[in-house]
Order: C-alpha cells, then sequence, then structure tokens
C-alpha cells in the first residue's frame, strides 16, 4: 500500500495547507444560526421542499435553532417546510442564506413549518403526502461543520436543484460547525451508527417505501458504509430496497472502505462516488490521518478498464470548476453537476448490461454542459482497482466463497 500513502508534499507544505484551509472554512463563521424560525407565508413564485428530519443532535432552547451541535440522548424526529426563493433571484447550486430573521421568501431559504413528530402516523401522513409513483425515499448524510440549519438548508437546496421528486429524509449527526472540532465531529458519527442503522432498516421493512436511496456527503460517506455495514451484520444481508449509495466527496480511508466493503457481504447495493483530485478539504484529511488517501480525493481513472465488480460507478469532476473554495461541494453547487446527481437519485439503474456507459451514468447530458471547458471524466471502478496491485489479488481471494486459505504463513483480510 506504499504507493498510495506516500506523501507528495514537503512535511511543512501540508501544514501550510492545513492552516490555509482552516483560514478560509473559519471565514464562513459568523452567519445567522436561529434562521429556523418560520415565517407567516411565502412569497410569490417560490418552492418548498418537505422534509423529514432525524437528528441525534441535543435541543436547545434557543429559537430558531432546534438542535445544537451536542450528542443527545434520543432520536428526535421533525418535519421541516423549507421555502425556496424563486429562480430568478438565485443561482443553481446556491443556499441563499437569510441575512437577518424572519427570512425574506423572496431572496432567501425560510422555514415554513416545523412540526414534531409525535408518532408513527405522522410519518405514514408525511410520506403519503410526499410519496412518487416508484415510492422512493432518499435519505441525506451530510458532512463534517455543518449545524443543523446548514443540513436542513443544503438538502432542500439539492431535493430542488436536482429535480428529484422522492421523499427526502435527513439524517443529521452531532457536528458542531467547526473547523477545528475535526475529532469531535469524527467521533458523533460513530456514536450515530446505530441509529442510522435502524433509520436504513426501518425504511426498507416500510411496506409503504419502494426503494430507498442514500446520499452521503465527506464524513457522512464514513458513517453511512459504517451504516451498512451494521445493517448487514445485524441483517445478515442488506434489505434489497437499498438501490443505490452515492457518496460524495467520501472522507473515508481507503483500506478502510475496502473492508467495510467486503464486510457489506455480496448484496451490496449499487455504489456511484464523486471524487476530485483537486478536493483541498480531502487533502486536509488524508493529511491528518497520517497520509492515507482518501476514497473521494484519489485518482481512479487510470484503473478504469477494471471491472466493475464491487458494482462502483466513480464520477471524477476534478476538470470541473468549483463553485466552493475548497472544492468539496462540487455535487451539489455546481448547476450541472446537480442535475447529473439528480439522475441518481432518480434511480436510474447502474447495471451492466447492454447501454452504454454514458447511459449509466447520465454522460450524455454532462457533455453538452460547459464544465471548465471539459466533460466531467467517468470511470467503472472496483475498491479493489484503487488500491495496489497486490490488494486486489487479496481481494479477489476473500470475495471467493468459503475461508481464506492459508498462503505463504498467511491469510487474507
Amino acid at each position: 500500500m506504499s504507493d498510495i500513502r506516500k506523501a507528495t508534499c514537503a512535511p511543512r507544505r501540508p501544514c501550510l495547507s492545513v492552516l490555509m484551509a482552516l483560514s478560509i472554512l473559519a471565514g464562513c463563521a459568523g452567519r445567522l444560526e436561529n434562521v429556523l424560525q418560520p415565517v407567516a407565508t411565502a412569497g410569490p413564485g417560490t418552492s418548498t421542499v418537505d422534509i423529514m428530519v432525524a437528528t441525534t443532535r441535543q435541543p436547545t432552547d434557543k429559537p430558531g435553532e432546534l438542535y445544537s451541535g451536542e450528542r443527545g440522548t434520543a432520536i428526535s424526529l421533525n418535519d421541516i417546510v423549507v421555502s425556496i426563493p424563486p429562480d430568478r433571484n438565485r443561482k443553481i447550486g446556491e443556499v441563499q442564506w437569510p441575512s437577518h430573521v424572519p427570512a425574506n421568501p423572496e431572496k432567501e431559504f425560510a422555514v415554513l413549518k416545523v412540526g414534531r413528530v409525535a408518532s408513527e402516523r405522522n410519518i405514514f401522513e408525511w410520506f403519503s403526502k410526499n410519496r412518487n409513483a416508484k415510492r422512493q425515499v432518499v435519505i441525506f448524510v451530510h458532512g463534517f461543520n455543518n449545524t443543523y440549519s446548514d443540513a436542513v438548508f443544503r438538502f432542500a437546496q439539492i431535493i430542488h436543484d436536482s429535480g428529484t421528486d422522492a421523499a427526502p429524509i435527513l439524517f443529521t449527526w452531532p457536528s458542531r460547525g467547526n473547523v477545528f472540532d475535526y475529532l469531535y465531529d469524527k467521533e458523533s458519527t460513530n456514536f450515530s451508527r446505530r441509529a442510522l442503522e435502524d433509520m436504513i432498516l426501518q425504511s426498507a421493512k416500510s411496506p409503504d417505501v419502494g426503494e430507498v436511496t442514500i446520499l452521503a456527503h465527506s464524513m457522512g460517506s464514513w458513517l453511512t458504509a459504517e451504516a451498512l455495514r451494521g445493517v448487514a451484520m445485524r441483517n445478515k444481508t442488506i434489505p434489497s430496497k437499498v438501490k443505490n449509495v452515492i457518496l460524495a466527496s467520501p472522507d473515508i480511508d481507503i483500506d478502510v472502505f475496502r473492508r467495510q466493503m467486503i464486510e457489506m457481504g455480496p448484496q451490496r447495493p449499487h455504489f456511484t462516488i464523486f471524487s476530485s483530485t483537486r478536493d483541498k478539504a480531502l487533502q486536509v484529511s488524508r493529511w491528518l490521518s497520517g497520509g492515507v488517501n482518501r476514497v473521494g480525493g484519489f485518482d481512479s481513472t487510470p484503473y478504469a478498464a477494471d471491472l466493475a465488480k464491487l458494482g462502483i460507478t466513480v464520477v471524477d469532476t476534478s476538470s470541473v470548476k468549483p463553485d466552493d473554495a475548497l472544492g468539496h461541494n462540487t455535487f451539489a453547487d455546481n448547476r450541472d453537476m446537480v442535475q447529473l446527481l439528480g439522475r441518481r437519485l432518480a434511480g436510474q439503474s447502474l447495471d451492466t448490461g447492454q447501454t452504454s456507459l454514458a447511459d449509466r451514468v447520465g454522460m450524455a447530458a454532462v457533455r453538452t454542459a460547459d464544465l471548465a471547458g471539459s466533460a466531467a471524466k467517468v470511470a467503472v471502478a472496483a475498491p479493489m482497482s484503487i488500491i495496489s496491485n497486490d490488494a486486489r489479488q487479496v481481494l479477489k481471494q476473500q470475495l471467493s466463497p468459503g475461508s481464506p486459505p492459508i498462503v505463504d504463513g498467511r491469510i487474507s483480510y
């Protein structure tokens, strides 16, 4: 594994990159956080997104904030309706954050309703109102450095701009929304694993739900992969209703991801990974994690010829001009990529078959777009092909039926 762990910068370069990245992120601090106070009415031409929100955060008494970044002792459920300004007053891919309270719905994201989900009946009523013909739900798991309101508004933006009509469920875990709390946030994902497992299982077991898609970003991808691993171990398999998993800029140690995929078992959903070698946030994470590559920041395109034995599609967005300083939110804040994401959320099959690769991953639409002069690159790859050649052979042994053999005094792991 030394080929992917080798540092490419002098020792001080990563330190400088960390400080610069943190400075950029810290510059976003200071915005209002009590923005979840409902406004009386939405303006003309606005759109609404009705989100079911589950959280392991601790409730707060602060008006308009609802939940803090601390860890709660229970899973709390809310039904939140978000108003989005008319397209003429906003840029696709952006969250127009309120500049004051109450927000101005014609120009800013605003909340129309915050309801407490007191019973399962409330959940059924919400789903009946929001389900589409395929009875799809999409579960979103946010990333590092997100407050409760960050997660709510970002998910509303993704649902609106991607054009999906799947019923939106947000799972928000206890992030303090502070760039200097990386380790606290990482432990909070571990704290929340069982809760996300339960949500996945309950969604899949419901006779009202026909299909489940999971969308996870950054550190939330680690939580999602761990939860799916837990579901497989508890349930002996991942439910067949969980069709697609989308990992955007996944902040996962590449060695750990290989183990997670193996331990999910053979009945895994289709995975789509949005990655970029220009993602500065993942470069910082790599440095913090001892120089081990992150799944979302590694260039897998040289291995495009490998068979997708584990059903993974990698969409390389390195050539896409990012709209955020770190290049970490391209999946959601770039107009063309969020539309491509919409095709994923619509449940389009990623199965290999007679259709072309372009048809399977929606590249026909992307190639007509202006992506900084170059279309996003797409490669079908497996975790074994984004690590070393030796690791590929090990993984093939691990995926074989029966117990792994002892070879030269070693057992594959």
